[in-house]
């Protein structure tokens, strides 16, 4: 086995970064966030049609509510999942299996006929939100590090707008289906044909895309399993942070218990309580097992990783992914409710929050490419805190043109945040991106379970404020983190070491 580092043979394609090209590395960004443009797209095709749904199956306000914390839940184990089976069978395979098993419980969410169904539908829809993780992955394959930001942010900021499409399109979509079909249930072929369109295009996908540029080696991690960490103190710190997981999955079983919406009984919720703790205490098992030597035997450098690093960046997309899929599951009904606006107009005037992914969530990886990861994050982050405390200001006083100037403000802060984050996280362990971005793309669920929750207790303008306490907290974090610099140093498949740049 070689001892000394070497460049690595399997560079991304060195042509420039280009949106308007469709070849090499930038067709691959294009399938990229299509693919996560329609995931979002079906992930939220339920939120224009919250009061319909509710009208069709005369549901009450908490139980409409709880469907937009169902929406999210699956997708905290599912990310965790879905960047280990990223890591280990590549891209191509996980996006393609995401994108055509994801189809069934949408059609199954647009045909239900009663809440059970609608319920269960929209949980299992959550499978469909780990898409995200697959793509970061990919893209950190194509892209080298002086552009990754930058792709990273396209790729989750084109994609990310496939909630405010949702919003815009399928409400019209609605209306059509309902004047050709008759009656007034057209939202159940309108999110019954977003499915159609995701599971179309996961032949596209897997017809076009490749996991690495051709010749290029595609980084497994040393040991696959559980996560890998490099210190006895990782280990602690990496367990401590899964916690907030299973608590987030708890909480969502309170909210479904008697004392919530009484979807399920005690004796069934004491069962998940029970069922999460034994789950926790099997990971840790696990993951001690697949870990011991890091507590007798060093690491090699060559493997090293801090996941520090992972820690701060997943507090940060807490605040950030977060509140964005808590904010975009409401905010139609905010605008609605606030205002006394149509559905079509609410769901119009709440797409202008994911409408500003398009450049800022691309531009918060722009800046972090160009002026450095920690400052770009910590700027970021304080806006994001001003955003939300000027929203939970807003009420029905005030003039639309404002509050909608507002919103935009907050989502530019929000979704750069989110491209900054993941501006990172392909630069602290390449094969282990992944499970990364698994982890830190599951605390953004973990945080939109914890702000759904809290919106289902308190008022649209408390809502705001608990999120931008939250931001607070994210930014001094902050301050713990290190600017990624130098190289990151990966094994190939020969026992030789490879060099991939990081600054």
């Amino acid at each position: 086995m070689s001892s000394s580092p070497s460049p690595s043979p399997a560079a991304p394609n060195k042509n420039k970064l280009n949106i308007l090209s469709f070849t090499g590395k930038n067709q691959i960004l294009h399938l990229g966030w299509m693919a996560f443009f329609l995931t979002f797209f079906v992930w939220f095709n339920h939120a224009p049609f919250l009061s319909a749904i509710g009208e069709t199956l005369s549901l009450t306000k908490d139980q409409v509510k709880t469907l937009l914390i169902l929406n999210v839940a699956l997708t905290i184990p599912a990310r965790v999942i879905i960047g280990m089976l990223t890591d280990r069978f590549g891209p191509r395979l996980v996006y393609t299996a995401i994108l055509a098993i994801g189809a069934i419980p949408c059609f199954t969410f647009a045909f239900a006929q009663d809440y059970n169904t609608l319920a269960l539908s929209r949980f299992f829809l959550g499978f469909v939100g780990a898409g995200f993780v697959v793509g970061i992955r990919l893209m950190s394959d194509w892209f080298p590090a002086s552009e990754l930001g930058t792709a990273e942010g396209i790729y989750g900021g084109w994609g990310n707008f496939g909630s405010a499409a949702a919003a815009l399109l399928l409400p019209t979509v609605a209306i059509i289906a309902a004047a050709i079909v008759g009656g007034n249930e057209g939202w159940r072929y309108a999110t019954a044909t977003s499915g159609v369109v995701m599971m179309l295009y996961s032949v596209i996908f897997y017809k076009m895309v490749r996991d690495t540029p051709k010749g290029a080696t595609y980084f497994k991690p040393k040991k696959s399993g559980a996560m890998m960490v490099t210190s006895a103190g990782d280990f602690w710190l990496m367990m401590a942070f899964k916690l907030p997981m299973y608590l987030a999955l708890a909480l969502l079983g309170w909210k479904l218990s008697p004392a919530g919406v009484s979807l399920l009984s005690q004796a069934s919720v004491n069962i998940v309580y029970i069922g999460l703790v034994i789950l926790y205490i099997y990971e840790f098992v696990s993951s001690y097992r697949f870990n011991k030597e890091v507590f007798t035997t060093p690491v090699p450098k060559a493997h090293q990783y801090d996941f520090k690093q992972v820690g701060i960046l997943n507090i940060l997309y807490f605040a950030t992914f977060g509140s964005e899929l808590a904010v975009v599951s409401m905010l139609p009904l905010f605008y609605q409710e606030t205002f006394n606006l149509s559905i079509v107009m609410a769901g119009v005037l709440a797409s202008s929050y994911a409408f500003m992914n398009l450049m800022s969530r691309p531009g918060g990886g722009w800046l972090s490419d160009k002026f450095g990861r920690k400052i770009t994050l910590l700027i970021l982050t304080a806006g994001l805190a001003v955003g939300y405390l000027l929203m939970g200001i807003v009420d029905s006083t005030w003039p639309i043109a404002l509050a909608l100037f507002i919103t935009m403000f907050c989502s530019f802060f929000v979704q750069a945040g989110e491209g900054a984050v993941f501006a990172v996280i392909p630069l602290i362990k390449r094969s282990m991106t992944g499970q990364f971005a698994g982890m830190t793309g599951a605390y953004g669920n973990v945080g939109s379970v914890v702000y759904l929750t809290v919106l289902s207790l308190v008022s649209y303008q408390v809502f705001f404020m608990v999120i931008a306490a939250t931001a607070v907290v994210g930014f001094f974090a902050l301050f713990f983190l290190k600017e990624p610099e130098g190289v990151i140093i990966e094994e190939m498949p020969d026992g030789s070491f490879a060099q991939i740049k990081v600054s």
